[in-house]
């Protein structure tokens, strides 16, 4: 028995000491950064352009890899299961907290991951097609309520961000409207613009494009205050829904069980990148608020953006199978 017992301490101690030899090397190879969304959409062009500034400052490959699928669950559950090195990241939205409260099933949860970075948030902006029976969020809201399909309500897909912030919209004011996911919001911009759907809500970096296009209106956007980069357009709050604001967001996960001496690398590595000018005012100019919080803030905004969602979603009764 003591043999045996010998032989556990030594072979953990060895374990043990390979992990820190490997945390010590890290990164020695290029590291694998899921998104759970298509090419083009706000969390790959802010998650591609911040991590190719990794790449540049730490002269190690940060690569993008798109997992899309069933709003992001197959990119949450395939880091999730990865092993915890800190070679398999992921770049998530908000899907990573709303999901397991708006999905029958998920095959992970909040504690399968390791905070490590959060980088900011940004509104969305409600756009409403030239071809839309409406121009104004009253107009919205009356025809939602007067007839339930008389909106067609384009999202970005079950799940994202642009899904349930026009959920939120709907509960608070008791409008409805027939809810067409996409894979992506850049085909559902596409079928506005054709005047196949009436309205869809998208991130701001997602929307600024299209603002000048004269297929498009903007009816409001979902801050809790107008951004910079659209002073223009009102708030969704100031044009009559009082209290409402929803914002998506962006950070790094890791999966659980990371050494802390990598997630250190990493959060420090990525605090350096939010810091610099150039990349400060290109986010900012896509509409995102730079917030660069640390591991722990990252874990404290992710639990309390958990709780948030599941309420709401708790109260809407909206499930997908």
């Amino acid at each position: 028995m003591k043999l045996f017992s010998s032989m556990l301490l030594i072979s953990s101690l060895f374990v043990s000491g390979s992990v820190c030899v490997q945390a010590q090397d890290y990164p020695s190879r290029p590291v694998q950064v899921m998104i759970g969304f298509p090419p083009g959409g706000s969390s790959d062009i802010v998650g591609r352009y911040v991590m190719q500034k990794m790449t540049d400052l730490t002269g190690n490959q940060f690569v993008v890899e798109n997992r899309t699928g069933a709003g992001g669950n197959l990119a949450f559950a395939a880091v999730a299961a990865a092993k915890p090195d800190g070679y398999t990241l992921l770049f998530s939205t908000p899907g990573i907290a709303i999901n397991p409260s708006l999905y029958k099933k998920v095959s992970y949860k909040l504690e399968d991951f390791t905070p490590i970075a959060l980088v900011g948030d940004a509104p969305l902006v409600l756009l409403a097609g030239v071809k839309s029976p409406v121009k104004t969020i009253n107009e919205l809201v009356a025809a939602g309520k007067s007839k339930p399909d008389a909106i067609r309500f384009a999202s970005s897909g079950n799940g994202s961000s642009s899904h349930l912030s026009m959920d939120v919209l709907r509960n608070m004011t008791g409008m409805q409207y027939i809810h067409i996911p996409y894979r992506g919001g850049g085909t559902a911009m596409i079928d506005l613009m054709s005047g196949d759907v009436d309205v869809t809500m998208q991130p701001i970096a997602e929307s600024v494009p299209y603002l000048k296009d004269p297929r498009i209106v903007a009816l409001g956007q979902t801050g809790s205050k107008r951004a910079v980069i659209a002073p223009d357009i009102p708030t969704i709050q100031e044009a009559g829904i009082k209290g409402y604001a929803s914002t998506t967001w962006y950070m790094l996960l890791g999966p659980a069980n990371m050494p802390q001496q990598v997630v250190q690398y990493i959060q420090k590595n990525i605090s350096t990148v939010l810091k610099m000018p150039e990349v400060k005012a290109r986010l900012e100019a896509s509409g995102l608020d730079v917030i660069n919080g640390d591991s722990a803030e990252t874990k404290e905004f992710l639990y309390a953006e958990y709780k948030k969602w599941a309420d709401l979603i708790k109260a809407s009764g909206t499930v997908i199978e």
